[in-house]
């Protein structure tokens, strides 16, 4: 039967051998992709709560790709490793572990010189990450988990909200959180800021 996916506005589509990765072939709808996605998303949220994490860990490859790997190593057999083609959204394939190298590094001097407030350096890291896209798929969510992990282990705040939402179904805060993206895009980071805090 195979898996019949549909995108929203702004979600990346599969490749055939991305999809082909698929460990559970019992899911075939894209609403049963998603319970699966969010109960090992919702694992992952448990492993940042209960492992301590250090802030030196935090902003380094090995931490950015397993954290991918535990939101969604239960599912995909590629969760963890950098996507292998281009996509609709995203840099080049070829440069993702040069751009996340030098948004770490950027990231680093951000925190190190006051660039920004913490909140404002935890969203830009969110929408750099997310630009890069750097794995097949869940670079939102990805995403979005990081800057939660960097506002409160790297600075001692609180999650952000998200509006409560795991913004993956289309609605009007989906709508909100694209049109937020797009702003930034433009290098007016401060429509995100007030969505994560929302």
């Amino acid at each position: 039967m195979g898996l019949n996916l549909k995108y929203a506005n702004g979600q990346t589509p599969l490749d055939e051998d991305e999809k082909e990765g698929l460990k559970i072939k019992a899911i075939t709808m894209q609403g049963e992709l998603d319970e699966f996605e969010q109960l090992n998303i919702e694992k992952a949220v448990e492993w940042t709560i209960h492992s301590n994490l250090k802030p030196e860990k935090i902003l380094t490859e090995k931490f950015i790709k397993d954290l991918h790997k535990k939101m969604y190593g239960d599912v995909w057999n590629w969760a963890g490793a950098y996507r292998k083609s281009d996509k609709n959204i995203g840099i080049n394939y070829t440069q993702i572990g040069i751009a996340l190298k030098s948004l770490i590094d950027d990231t680093k001097y951000w925190i190190e010189n006051h660039t920004y407030t913490p909140v404002e350096i935890a969203i830009r890291f969110k929408h750099r990450i997310v630009a890069i896209h750097c794995f097949p798929n869940g670079n939102g969510r990805h995403s979005r988990m990081m800057a939660d992990i960097i506002i409160e282990f790297i600075f001692g705040g609180k999650f952000f909200s998200w509006h409560q939402s795991n913004i993956v179904k289309v609605n009007d805060i989906r709508k909100e959180y694209i049109a937020a993206l797009r702003k930034a895009d433009n290098g007016d980071i401060n429509p995100l800021i007030e969505f994560a805090k929302g």
